[in-house]
This record gives structure tokens, sequence and C-alpha cells, in this order.
């Protein structure tokens, strides 16, 4: 059912990812174009609370399609999680009369969204995460960004080890997602690649090495999702480093987050403005509670709790009584997506192992 809006308001929530800008612009043009006024909330759900707000204008939104980052700040917000926090931002979507929110962002964005539409504010979510790691859907924006600053970052990195014959450890940013590790891992030509959803079996990278060292390899390149020091200690790598040192000069390298920045790469920009187009579509139609999502190619809406209970699944971080609200059917489509991710990053490790020499 159409249903008529006078405006409506966009945030940014969480960490940064290169995208948030150009599903920002697409939001505010699509609905501008539509008759719908657009409100920039500023800093996330805190700047709901606080009723910091900017208009949005064509203008306004202009040549930020280039930009990293978020035109519209980000802070994390535990108020928010708060009955009066989330009174507080109520009350300022009414004073504003603001009549729907876009929120942009990762899985806390979505917890958010939901929280707001139960409450009379229909809101829908567009995935922003460099890491890449909201199941409901197979692409976050920012995530082909990230990967291709990795990339240009190790293929430099590259070079100096090829000059001295030298390795080089490199942990990259993904939380317990190991997906920036194993796709950009690949791409560089890393010798060895560990991510947190697979086992890493370390004696068998130090054969490896050997073997190729012996063969006449000069530069290497290990790729290390920060995952894995999350589970085996926080100086994971400095250790696995000297280790790695007794064999061949090695030196470590942890990229942080100068891969969250950058300007966003066509696909980024380009499935931002598509979610970011649809959003409002869907919203005008007076669908609510939804988040955006690339499956099989296509863009199409996922209920939140469902998107957010299939990604506690995958993780297995399903707490009693999570599933008690789906039926059946829905909790077999779970799990069908969730043994389709796993078998991706098993073909894709498969593939690193095989070709990674």
């Amino acid at each position: 059912m159409e249903k008529k809006f006078r405006k409506i308001a966009v945030l940014t929530s969480g960490g940064d990812a290169p995208g948030m800008n150009p599903a920002v612009r697409a939001v505010t043009r699509k609905a501008l174009e539509e008759g719908v006024e657009v409100i920039g909330v500023l800093g996330g759900y805190k700047g709901l609370i606080e009723n910091t707000l900017v208009p949005l204008s064509p203008r306004s939104v202009s040549n930020i399609i280039t930009n990293g980052g978020t035109m519209l700040y980000s802070e994390r917000c535990p108020e928010f999680k708060t009955e009066e926090g989330m009174a507080a931002a109520i009350e300022t979507c009414r004073k504003n009369n603001i009549d729907a929110i876009v929120a942009i962002g990762g899985d806390g964005t979505f917890r958010g969204a939901t929280d707001l539409t139960r409450r009379g504010i229909p809101t829908i979510g567009i995935p922003a995460t460099i890491d890449n790691d909201i199941t409901a859907t197979d692409y976050t924006l920012g995530y082909d960004t990230a990967m291709n600053t990795v990339i240009s970052l190790v293929d430099d990195l590259r070079d100096t080890c090829e000059s001295h014959a030298r390795c080089n450890v490199v942990e990259v940013m993904g939380r317990d997602c190991g997906c920036i590790a194993l796709n950009a891992g690949i791409a560089s030509g890393a010798v060895a690649i560990a991510i947190p959803e697979l086992p890493f079996d370390e004696e068998a990278m130090f054969e490896k090495i050997k073997s190729v060292k012996a063969a006449g390899k000069r530069g290497m390149i290990v790729m290390i999702s920060e995952g894995i020091p999350a589970i085996k200690g926080g100086d994971y790598c400095e250790k696995l480093t000297a280790r790695l040192n007794e064999l061949l000069e090695s030196r470590f390298s942890r990229l942080a987050h100068i891969v969250r920045g950058g300007s966003p790469s066509l696909r980024d920009r380009l499935t931002a403005t598509e979610m970011g187009v649809l959003a409002v579509e869907l919203l005008l139609k007076g669908e609510s509670n939804v988040v955006i999502c690339e499956i099989d190619g296509k863009l199409q809406p996922v209920e939140i709790n469902f998107a957010l209970i299939l990604d506690r699944m995958y993780k297995n971080k399903l707490k009693d009584g999570d599933l008690d609200m789906f039926s059946a059917e829905q909790i077999d489509e779970m799990r069908a997506v969730c043994a389709k991710r796993k078998a991706e990053i098993e073909r894709l490790y498969q593939i690193a192992r095989d070709v990674c020499k």
C-alpha cells in the first residue's frame, strides 16, 4: 500500500564504511524526487537522542559520492539501548515531524531500527560495514573498497619483501569474520592465510614456507584476520613473526583502521546508490523493519528480526528462545543460508591452499 510521507530522516551508525556517503546521497535525492523532505541525523542514534539534525538538499549531498567515511558522522550510543534514550529519540522524531528513517550501518544499527519500528517510526536498514559480516546479505557497503585498499598496501609491502627476501605478516580488520583476509590474501598471492572460521595449521604453514623458500621464492606474505589474535591472544601476530624470523627475515604490519578509509570503489558507489533508492521506494510502499540485502546478485528486503537471528545462528551465538518466533520453514531457510556461506568460505580457502605457493 502506498504511504504518503512528508519527511524522512537518514542516519549512519556504527563503524564508518566507504559507501555510506553514496547511500546518503541516493536516499536524499530519491526522496526529494518523490516530494519527501529529508533530514540528516548527525552522529547516528546519539544525534537522534540529542536532536542534532540538518536539512539535506540535492546540493548538500553533491560530490559526497567520492568520499569515504560519512558526512553525517557516527558515534557509539549505548543510551539508545535504554528506554530513556529510546523515548528521547522518538520525541525528536515527533517534534520534527519525521515520518520514517533510513538507517545505514551494521547489526547494531539494525537492532536500533527494529526498536524504532516497534515504537511507530517505520525504519529500513542499509548494510554498511567493511567486514561483510552480516549473514543475511552476500554483500555490505565498504567491503569492496576495503579489500582493494588491503591489496594495494600489500602489493607495496611485497615490493620490499621481494627485494630483501623477506616475509611480512599482515593483520587486517574484519572482527570475527575472515572475508577481507581470505579474499585479499588470495588476490595478493599470500603464501598463507589465517581466518577465524576455519582451523589454521601453523606448523603446516612453516613447512610450506620452508619448501617454497628452498624452491627460490623470495618475498612472502602471510595474511592474518584480526579474529585470529582475538582467539589466540592479542600478541599472536608478533609471536608468529618472531618464529618466522628464525626461518627468514620477517616483519609485522597491522593495517588497522586505514582499511576503513578511502574513496569508495565503483562497486560500493553503485551498490550504495541502488540500495538507497530501493530503501526509499520500499518506505513509500509502506514497508519497514527490513534490511536491504544482496542475495545472489539481486537486491531484496529481508525482515530485520530474521536477519539478526540468522546472524546469531551463523556465529553460534543463539540464545534460548531466539528461534521461537520463526516457523520450521524459516529456520530451515536460516540453516541453508549458513551452510551456503560456510561452503563458500571453504571453497575459497581451498583455492588459497592450491594456488598460493
